[in-house]
């Protein structure tokens, strides 16, 4: 059995493979589009201060996410 962890509660060098992205269907499309998709790798580089953005990695690609998006993206770790 695998350990699953929502986007939002790791830390910085932590990254696992996304399982799963709880959003509505509009959302998830621009996150797909994006490189979000299940089985991609992800690592956050970077938290925002108070509450900000994730700088997330997939592949050698960079994005910025919001937090609360971060929220509904699970990661296996």
């Amino acid at each position: 059995m695998r350990l699953t962890q929502l986007l939002d509660y790791l830390s910085p060098g932590q990254g696992g493979r996304i399982v799963a992205i709880h959003v509505a269907e509009d959302l998830r499309r621009r996150l797909v589009a994006l490189g979000l998709k299940p089985g991609n790798h992800i690592e956050v580089v970077r938290r925002g201060f108070f509450k900000g953005p994730l700088q997330v990695r997939i592949g050698t690609t960079d994005i910025i996410i919001r937090r609360c998006d971060a929220r509904h993206i699970e990661i296996a770790v």
